[in-house]
């Protein structure tokens, strides 16, 4: 039997290899010539709406489901065709899945129970490892009680303990905080960050929650439509995304229409040099962070508009701005509110002259439309450009049709 034993062979440091993954489901494409490495020790989150192909990408990881084709390594032995007990995973389930008759300790130990032969530890060594998991997921004196009698976070610890209990060389997690309320998530979240770095083991999460992916992933693999759009650490995809679908999903974003002709950008008729030169030329997309667009009174250099909601939550003072044909939202601080301070405390405010000036972030340009091919390295917009507008470097750049940008995936450094 070709299970997976340690080979001691696989020198890559790689704890996943994926190849060329597709898995149909009639005419339905859950997976698209899907490739993806994960160096061991990592803890990696596949992020993506529904339909993505995440989950059904975690399933073929665990041996729950097979491709239609492509191959899939696991610590540098062929797993593609092995069955889930063969492949040394641990999984965790959305809805918990544990055995409602079972106690808490009968659950953890169903794993370690249910082997046969000589891989089947004694009862007092089941014993031993059970007190020691409990301890581990902060559960010490509840292995008697039932499912039933827990709370809904106690639950998900309880199935991540009973995950843990074979020794799994990878952890496979399924959503594992969908089913709890909003702070149980946050906790359990800070939880298995400090987990995962004190045992040191691979895992891989399923999520559609950007916070949830950005605050405990290593590295995120943003998934749409059965293919990988990017790869890379939390800060990564966040401040330089690859395509017009991770700016749009990872996090608020503003999107301007822009022409671009011989490497100079025009939006809302403010004009904007390159500072790197190019020859670039076409419609696209301009895409800029609330965070990162300044509100200043109406006589200053910069996009005019006006205000058309106002609304404080917190700290935060959200701003709707009508600039030209497009509505902007800026998000400012309640110490920073600039000309909004007046208004800072109302929950609406409506008709407010003001002046905009935009701060992007260092950023790639992809193609705009009717050019072919991946995006390229970034090029910087001059920061003393016509307009006076405070431009540290160039929003990133993207094609008004993003169906022209195809997705892509890289392996993970």
């Amino acid at each position: 039997m070709n299970s997976l034993q340690p080979t001691g062979s696989d020198v890559s440091g790689k704890m996943i290899e994926v190849a060329g993954l597709t898995k149909r489901f009639g005419a339905f494409a859950a997976l698209d010539d899907v490739s993806l490495s994960v160096p061991k020790g990592k803890l990696v989150a596949l992020l993506g709406p529904s339909g993505s192909g995440k989950t059904t990408l975690l399933r073929i990881l665990a041996g729950l489901d097979f491709p239609d084709s492509g191959a899939i390594h696991l610590d540098g032995v062929d797993a593609t065709t092995l069955q889930t007990r063969e492949r040394g995973v641990g999984f965790v389930f959305q809805h918990y899945a544990l055995f409602r008759h079972m106690t808490v300790a009968d659950n953890i130990a169903f794993g370690l129970k249910v082997r046969k032969g000589a891989g089947r530890p004694s009862k007092s060594a089941i014993a031993a490892k059970v007190e020691e998991l409990l301890g581990l997921v902060q559960l010490d004196g509840l292995g008697r009680r039932y499912p039933a009698q827990l709370s809904g976070g106690q639950r998900q610890r309880v199935a991540l303990a009973r995950a843990l209990a074979i020794e799994p060389r990878l952890l496979l997690l399924d959503e594992p905080f969908g089913a709890l309320d909003a702070q149980v998530r946050k906790d359990l979240r800070r939880w298995l960050r400090s987990l995962h770095e004190e045992m040191g083991l691979t895992g891989v999460f399923v999520t559609h929650d950007q916070e949830e992916a950005l605050e405990v992933a290593d590295e995120v693999v943003v998934m749409n439509k059965g293919r990988i759009e990017q790869i890379g650490t939390p800060t990564e995809i966040y401040d330089r995304p690859a395509t017009p679908f991770v700016y749009r999903f990872l996090g608020n974003v503003n999107a301007l229409p822009v022409q671009v002709n011989q490497g100079r950008a025009v939006i809302e008729g403010m004009e904007l040099s390159c500072a790197s030169g190019g020859d670039e030329s076409g419609v696209g997309t301009a895409f800029i962070r609330p965070h990162d667009i300044e509100v200043r009174t109406a006589d200053s250099a910069g996009l005019s508009g006006r205000v058309r909601h106002l609304t404080v939550l917190g700290p935060v003072v959200r701003a709707e701005l009508a600039v030209g044909g497009t509505t902007l939202e800026a998000e400012l601080t309640r110490e920073e509110p600039g000309p909004l301070g007046p208004v800072a405390r109302q929950r609406r405010a409506r008709g407010h002259p003001l002046g905009a000036a935009v701060r992007g972030r260092r950023g790639h340009w992809p193609d705009v439309l009717g050019l072919a091919g991946s995006p390229r390295p970034g090029r910087e917009l001059d920061g003393h450009a016509a307009g006076s507008v405070i431009l540290n470097t160039a929003p990133p750049w993207a094609p008004a049709d993003a169906s022209r940008v195809p997705p892509w995936s890289r392996t993970m450094p």
